[in-house]
C-alpha cells in the first residue's frame, strides 16, 4: 500500500473517437487527486504520440505512443465508438497484451478491448450494461463475442485476478475511484471522493450496483462494500 506522499503514474490509453467523458472520468480524477495526493500523476498514451480526435470533435494530446510507454502502476484503456476499430488493430493488442494483467484495467466500452486481446479469459468483468444509439445490443452482452470464455457481469466495478474494469460513461469516475484504493487505500479514496463532490453518489452507485472482486489482487487493500 502507498502512502500518500508516494508517488504513482496512470496511464490512460486512448485512441481515435474515445468518449471525453472517459478521459475526464480518469485523468481528470487523478488532476483533482492530487489535492489529497500530491504525487499521483497520469499520463496519455496512444499508437502514436501527439493530437487524438475524441468522440464529438475534441482533440487531446497523447503524451506517449506504444512504442516507448512509460513505467505505470495501471493502464486505464478508455472506452468510446473507436473500440469496434480498437479490438482489430495489431498494435494496440500487442501494448496491452506485452503487459501483465494486473497492471491492466478498463472504463467503459475499453472492456471489449480488453477482451479482444485476450486479457478476459476466463474473468469476471463489467462495461456499459445497456445499448446506446444505434446499437442493437450493449456492450456487456457482446462481450463473449470477444472473449468467449469471459463472464460478464452488470456491475459497478469488477475486479478480478487483478484486472479492473468498470461500468460504462460516467461510471469512469468510479473505476478510477476504486483504483486510487487500490494504491492508497480506501481513506484516501474517499477523501478523494469528497475532493470531486462525488462522495454521495459513489456510495450510492456501490449500494445500486456493487462491486465484486475474485482472485488474488496486486495490492492488499479490497473495498469493504464488495
Amino acid at each position: 500500500m502507498k502512502q500518500r506522499n508516494d508517488a504513482a503514474r496512470i496511464g490512460i490509453v486512448i485512441y481515435e473517437d474515445v468518449e471525453p467523458i472517459d478521459v475526464g472520468g480518469t485523468a481528470g480524477v487523478v488532476s483533482m487527486a492530487t489535492r489529497v495526493l500530491p504525487n499521483i500523476t497520469s499520463v496519455l498514451i496512444a499508437e502514436h504520440k501527439g493530437p487524438i480526435k475524441l468522440a464529438g470533435g475534441v482533440t487531446v494530446l497523447a503524451d506517449y505512443d506504444f512504442a516507448v510507454p512509460p513505467p505505470c502502476d495501471v493502464y486505464i484503456v478508455c472506452g468510446g465508438p473507436g473500440w469496434r476499430r480498437e479490438v482489430r488493430n495489431d498494435a494496440m493488442m500487442a501494448f496491452l497484451r506485452a503487459r501483465q494483467k494486473a497492471e491492466i484495467a478498463s472504463v467503459c466500452t475499453g472492456a471489449l478491448i480488453l477482451a479482444a486481446a485476450g486479457t478476459l479469459d476466463g474473468l469476471q468483468a463489467t462495461t456499459r450494461r445497456t445499448a446506446v444509439g444505434a446499437e442493437t445490443s450493449a456492450p456487456l452482452a457482446d462481450m463473449t463475442g470477444y472473449a468467449a470464455t469471459a463472464k460478464p457481469i452488470p456491475a459497478l466495478v469488477v475486479e478480478d485476478q487483478g484486472v479492473v474494469t468498470s461500468g460504462g460513461v460516467s461510471l469512469a469516475i468510479d473505476g478510477m475511484l476504486y483504483l486510487i484504493g487500490k494504491l492508497y487505500g480506501e481513506a484516501a479514496r474517499d477523501d478523494v471522493a469528497k475532493v470531486i463532490e462525488y462522495d454521495r453518489a459513489f456510495s450510492a452507485n456501490r449500494d445500486a450496483l456493487g462491486i465484486v472482486t475474485a482472485g488474488p489482487s496486486r495490492y492488499a487493500n479490497r473495498d469493504s462494500s464488495a
